[in-house]
């Protein structure tokens, strides 16, 4: 009987003294659990901020809304077309209140973006996007050199649409009625809306300018956006 007596007081003893080391344990623990936390997520903090590399862009994206401020008469078409911002956001162009070349619909890129439709119907004949930093000149070329009369023609840039871009493929645009193609610079951005055949030119375009004094996304000028009503074709 005094044995197993013994033996109680020796577990209670035993566990007075457990107990509050373990407590203590899980305190420290706890604490160093909450500092390390605390001391990552500041130097990933930091680190985002020292690498600085990402320009703001706007928080409203490209996404696939067309909607139009405006309602165009029945031998118009309807198109509206934004840039894209810096080198993140990527541009896109709708016509009739659909997208026709978007990051959703995966045919936009780098440089020079364009869509060609038929002027009669307002179908979409062509879609493509031209690298004109890292890509060469000459699918850009061919594809101008393609458009019927009749056809309109739809372009946004993306981060560089110039450096590539010869002299030959901006008279090409130029023909389709641009007139600010012939100053296109580095990183410059622009949008435009022209035609081949007199009857469906128009005087859509938009153009700023690269200007690191007035640049609003660091390293690249503001978003363009435009839209409004092209006339059908008539012949």
């Amino acid at each position: 009987m005094a044995r197993r007596q013994n033996f109680r007081q020796r577990v209670v003893l035993s566990l007075l003294v457990l107990v509050p080391v373990v407590i203590f344990i899980a305190f420290v623990l706890q604490k160093d659990s909450i500092s390390f936390i605390a001391e990552m997520r500041r130097d990933l903090s930091e680190g985002s901020n020292r690498s600085g590399q990402i320009p703001k862009v706007p928080s409203k994206p490209s996404g696939s809304s067309c909607v139009m401020e405006k309602t165009c008469e029945e031998d118009h078409f309807s198109f509206l077309i934004q840039s894209g911002a810096a080198n993140v956001m990527a541009p896109k162009i709708c016509v009739q209140n659909k997208l026709a070349l978007g990051t959703i619909r995966n045919n936009a890129g780098n440089g020079l973006n364009i869509v060609i439709l038929n002027g009669k119907t307002g179908e979409v004949i062509k879609t493509g996007h031209f690298d004109m930093y890292n890509g060469e000149v000459e699918p850009l070329i061919e594809m101008l050199k393609s458009v019927e009369t009749g056809s309109i023609v739809l372009m946004a840039t993306f981060d560089d649409p110039s450096t590539k871009l010869n002299d030959e493929a901006r008279t090409l645009i130029a023909e389709l009625g641009s007139s600010q193609v012939k100053s296109l610079g580095f990183r410059d951005n622009w949008v435009f809306v022209g035609g081949k055949g007199a009857a469906v030119k128009s005087n859509f375009e938009k153009y700023i300018k690269n200007d690191n004094a007035k640049n609003k996304y660091d390293n690249w000028p503001e978003l363009i956006e435009m839209q409004g009503c092209i006339p059908k074709y008539l012949e």
